[in-house]
């Protein structure tokens, strides 16, 4: 079994998802001929991430004097410890890389950051805050996919995002383009049941799917003959639906071609999983199923998942079970049950670690080429906020797995770059202006520039070219 295809065929791997209509991408392909693509999986999570608890705790004299200054510096993990936190990790040192450094002064900081993580602008709830699609967009224009992107999230009771509908589709943390926000699943049940109706093995789920696909005939056919009696902004916007629909019918022209490799990668989940009262925990775990699922299908090159967001209601914690934690009673030192607020914090973080674990074994699992699917995979673990509950976007820790064909020379290495205002200084800006440049975008610069920046540094646009291979 050499082969992706191979494994595809032969395996009862149960996952397989897909994303809520999505134009289908007319930007030319990174991908070389007969070579796999990559994949992305951008992963965030609320209420900050101390750039302390990132620190190896083994780290000798000198390096510990340059930390605790904030000084440029950077040393193999493969000969220091990982925080206990990462502990789910230790096997996978030679892929991981902790990252220190970075700011994001120009998005919106605090609470909460909307698209301004993945954008690098300053966002809030108005759609017209939304000045371009998000990094993770970006990237799925250079690695064409029947679903483009998907988006799923553990949404918040309140502020962030979400509001009210945090089991169903609502407002997601990506932008599809201005003013274009993108919507994401906020179960795994309404995503299993919205993404796999091509292929529905019931009676019900059948007839659904097909007076669907009926009803996108009718609209398309419509909406363009109406076009044909207006003029100008009306006509414009007819069109734009109207291409919307056909958009939406030649996706689900691909992913019916690619049923028989979707129906061998359903997400074999228990009935648990598709509770409406499911927990944080067991919603995480569902998502990060079908995380899966999208990726080792084919359906998706590029995924976007909130694991929680300030306004995440906590449940299912470990030895918290019966606690409902408020992150931001968290964020103010509040702790519940028998641990104080930063145990919560680390308890909550050993969780997404699992989850990223997951994610690379199984990606390690599956063949793709001469290695295995993980080798053309990054995955990006970061705060959306930045550095802290309160946060100001001065730092903006991160970590982050990638493969053997990963083209950027960072793995296995704890990086501290210069602090905010001092020379060299790099913001995330930089380091999605690197990502994009390393697999096919030429973009000069991605994103807005800290003003505040102008004054102290001599440059702060371009790569981060000491990370290019």
């Amino acid at each position: 079994m050499n082969t992706r295809r191979d494994f595809l065929k032969s395996s009862a791997l149960g996952t397989g998802a897909l994303m809520l209509p999505a134009s289908i991408s007319n930007a030319s392909s990174a991908l070389d001929a007969g070579q796999p693509p990559m994949r992305f999986i951008f992963m965030h999570k609320g209420n900050g991430l101390f750039p302390s608890v990132m620190v190896p705790p083994s780290l000798g004299p000198a390096d510990m004097a340059k930390e605790n200054k904030k000084e440029s510096f950077e040393v193999d993990l493969d000969k220091h410890e990982l925080p206990k936190w990462m502990s789910p990790l230790n096997s996978h040192k030679n892929d991981l890389t902790i990252l220190q450094g970075l700011s994001g002064k120009m998005c919106t900081n605090g609470h909460h950051s909307w698209q301004s993580c993945l954008g690098v602008y300053a966002a809030n709830e108005r759609l017209s805050s939304i000045k371009w699609a998000t990094v993770d967009f970006e990237l799925a224009k250079l690695f064409p996919s029947p679903l483009e992107h998907i988006e799923l999230a553990c949404f918040p009771i309140d502020g962030g995002n979400a509001r009210g509908n945090i089991h169903g589709i609502e407002k997601g943390f990506s932008a599809r383009g201005p003013q274009q926000p993108n919507y994401a699943f906020g179960s795994p049940k309404v995503a299993i049941n919205e993404l796999f109706k091509s292929i529905a093995n019931n009676e019900s789920g059948r007839i659904r799917y097909e007076l669907e696909r009926k009803l996108l005939a009718f609209t398309a056919a419509n909406q363009s003959a109406r076009g044909q009696e207006l003029a100008g902004l009306e006509l414009a916007k007819v069109k734009n639906y109207a291409d919307a629909m056909e958009d939406i019918r030649a996706r689900n022209r691909k992913l019916e071609a690619m049923g028989g490799i979707i129906a061998k990668n359903i997400p074999k989940l228990d009935k648990k999983y598709f509770a409406d009262d499911l927990s944080t925990i067991d919603c995480q775990i569902g998502h990060t199923e079908i995380l899966l699922s999208a990726l080792i299908s084919g359906m998706t090159n590029v995924v976007a998942f909130t694991v929680d967001e300030l306004g995440t209601l906590y449940t299912g914690v470990p030895g918290l079970e019966t606690e409902k934690i408020n992150l931001h009673d968290v964020g103010h030192g509040k702790g519940f049950g028998k641990l104080n607020a930063n145990e919560i914090r680390e308890a909550i973080r050993i969780r997404h670690m699992t989850l990223i674990d997951t994610i690379v074994k199984r990606l390690k699992s599956v063949p793709e080429g001469t290695g295995s699917m993980f080798d053309n995979t990054m995955l990006c673990y970061f705060a959306d906020n930045g550095e802290t509950h309160h946060s100001t976007g001065v730092e903006w820790p991160y970590l982050v797995m990638s493969g053997k064909n990963a083209k950027l020379n960072i793995a296995g290495r704890y990086i501290r770059l210069p602090y905010w205002g001092t020379e060299g200084h790099k913001t995330i800006g930089n380091w999605f202006t690197t990502i994009l440049n390393a697999y096919g975008n030429p973009i000069k610069h991605f994103g807005d520039l800290d003003l505040g920046l102008n004054k102290l540094i001599a440059e702060q646009t371009g790569p981060i070219k000491r990370f290019m291979s």
